[in-house]
């Protein structure tokens, strides 16, 4: 059942990935009459000269000496030209399926990045990022260059059996039924051969997507792996998956390549009874030499289609694998659609409500299960409370990375499933624990936040964020260039520079989750006064474990199990003596407040 449903879903793929060639029709018809005419043409030339054969051996029996000699001549002629415009329309031809497949692949590259916006942040928490890569890359040059390899082969394929059989049995019906009787047998074995090659393909595809999620999770990690001595560990997983996917291959490949003797032997054995049967005919008067010559040659050009198709019957079943799975990931859930008539606060100040909302990542489990408060505009609101207690869910949340399962959040009044997202996300400024930097000079980092910032806004927001000092330090100062991940800087100067952006993009809400994480006590102290004079006025939430960055905060709000259990500001929760104090007391044992 498995194997139906696999060569059904290829079948699927393969009629789905054409439909990307609809707008290049016209080109790819174009391009089929080229094929056709290049092997009408080629078809052509075995019977010329098989007339040329017959014309020579008049020649030289004294049969019409004149006569036979121009029809000899005649005919060498057609042959050439016959070669010629085999060669002109190939030429043609395979330009246009060029074109037609460039074009495909680019409007598949498209629909592909197209589809990466727009999927919701769960898919990226619950797929591996190597797998996800390898879906859009490794599989899309896959199709691309197995349908440069295969389209022009396959139709010049197709052509040349339905012409060739016309011809072998215009010439001798009797030879043809012995020439081709091999036929059936062969692809009865090729068939059997193919399938089970097509399902070690299926393998080899998903194989390569385990494995670069592999290495991409173990290379990003690879300091934890060393520091807890698991290197043997991951080095034996990596084989293991890696043995699996060279014995899909290897035997995907060897099944494959046994397509191509096959259909040779094959044929060599219809091939040896034809000149056999052809030798009896020729003696007996029944077909002349020069027909006999013609009928064979065909007999070895409807070979080499055959031939031809089973060598790339392994890049055709690779391109149904790699195309099932691309179209599997084009075929995922997307996040709900903006509204067409989006709404917007007409005057943002930045207050934020949660009516009673109620969320959960997988829908059989509930995580806040009835949040319901208001945050002022221009407050800022620490959220606290152990691990799991849901205070990264509730800005993922107010971000719209993930939608509520019931009630609303509402900025301003409007719901924010009434605002566009791009128009939502652009109120907001964030800066994570996690750092992200991409490979450029600290400059473009910074200037991220704000494209049409000048340099010295730039340096302004750095030395707002105590970024600027160490930043001279380095050689070129904010022209050095950042490494991939910025590996090439400490985590603490790397959560600096973030900081640096955040405060360059000047939004109305900022959301700080563990903004200051990996700064030292001194600096930390520098940036907390940094960040309260930018937050002066302006909404914002604060995630902190270290409870002693939050004490001035308007709102603080405790959370456990995702829902909120106390609410206050800190000297309020304290005297309350409730889990926040308990929580605030554990970490300043030796001096509470």
């Amino acid at each position: 059942m498995k194997n139906k449903k696999t060569s059904s879903g290829n079948m699927k793929a393969y009629k789905r990935l054409f439909s990307y060639t609809k707008p290049y029709r016209g080109r790819l018809i174009i391009a089929i009459l080229c094929v056709l005419l290049a092997t009408v043409a080629y078809s052509l030339a075995p019977l010329f000269m098989g007339n040329a054969t017959n014309a020579l051996a008049d020649i030289f029996t004294g049969q019409n000496k004149g006569v036979a000699g121009e029809t000899f001549i005649k005919f060498l002629i057609m042959m050439g030209a016959a070669y010629g415009l085999n060669a002109l329309f190939s030429y043609v031809g395979t330009w246009l399926i060029v074109s037609v497949t460039e074009h495909t692949i680019f409007d598949l590259r498209k629909s592909i990045e197209s589809k990466l916006s727009r999927l919701p942040l769960n898919y990226y928490d619950t797929n591996a990022y190597g797998d996800i890569l390898s879906r859009v890359t490794n599989d899309v040059d896959t199709v691309s260059n197995s349908l440069q390899q295969s389209i022009y082969q396959v139709l010049n394929a197709v052509f040349t059996i339905v012409i060739v059989v016309s011809m072998m049995i215009s010439i001798s019906g009797l030879l043809a039924i012995i020439g081709l009787c091999v036929v059936p047998v062969a692809l009865y074995i090729a068939s059997k051969i193919a399938k089970k090659s097509r399902q070690k393909f299926d393998t080899q595809q998903k194989k390569t997507g385990e494995l670069n999620g592999f290495v991409e999770e173990y290379y990003g990690g690879h300091n934890v792996v060393t520091v807890f001595g698991k290197e043997e560990e991951v080095i034996s997983k990596f084989e293991t998956t890696n043995e699996e996917l060279h014995d899909a291959s290897r035997e995907g490949q060897f099944l494959a390549g046994t397509l191509t003797p096959l259909m040779q032997n094959m044929t060599n054995l219809g091939y040896a009874l034809v000149c056999f049967a052809g030798a009896l005919l020729a003696i007996m008067g029944g077909l002349s030499i020069g027909m006999i010559q013609s009928f064979t040659q065909y007999l070895r050009q409807f070979s080499q289609p055959l031939t031809q198709v089973m060598q790339i019957t392994n890049i055709i079943q690779s391109t149904g694998s790699a195309s099932a799975r691309i179209f599997e990931f084009l075929d995922e859930e997307e996040e709900i659609p903006d509204t067409e008539n989006d709404k917007f606060p007409e005057k943002l100040r930045g207050e934020v409500q949660f009516d009673h909302i109620r969320f959960g990542y997988l829908p059989h489990r509930t995580l806040i299960h009835d949040l319901d408060i208001t945050i002022g505009a221009g407050e800022k609101t620490a959220i606290v409370g152990p691990t799991g207690a849901g205070k990264s869910t509730l800005v993922n949340l107010i971000m719209r990375f993930y939608d509520v399962r019931g009630g609303a959040i509402r900025i301003d009044g409007v719901d924010i499933r009434d605002m566009k997202r791009s128009r939502l996300r652009e109120i907001f400024g964030m800066v994570l624990q996690d750092t992200w930097l991409y490979n450029g000079t600290i400059m473009e980092n910074i200037r991220y936040g704000n494209l049409t910032a000048t340099d010295e806004e730039v340096i302004e927001a750095a030395k707002k964020a105590r970024a600027d000092a160490f930043i001279r330090t380095l050689p070129g100062g904010y022209n050095f260039v950042l490494q991939e991940g910025a590996s090439n800087i400490a985590q603490g100067q790397r959560q600096l520079i973030t900081i640096a952006r955040a405060m360059l993009s000047d939004p109305p809400i900022f959301i700080l989750d563990e903004a200051t994480s990996s700064v030292d006590t001194r600096t930390e102290v520098l940036i907390q006064t940094a960040m309260a004079e930018m937050m002066k006025g302006r909404t914002s939430f604060v995630i902190a474990h270290r409870l002693s960055t939050i004490k001035d905060s308007d709102n603080i709000l405790y959370m456990q199990d995702g829902d909120i259990l106390e609410v206050g500001n800190h000297e309020s929760l304290m005297a309350k003596d409730g889990l926040y104090a308990k929580l605030y007391n554990s970490q300043f044992a030796d001096n509470n407040g």
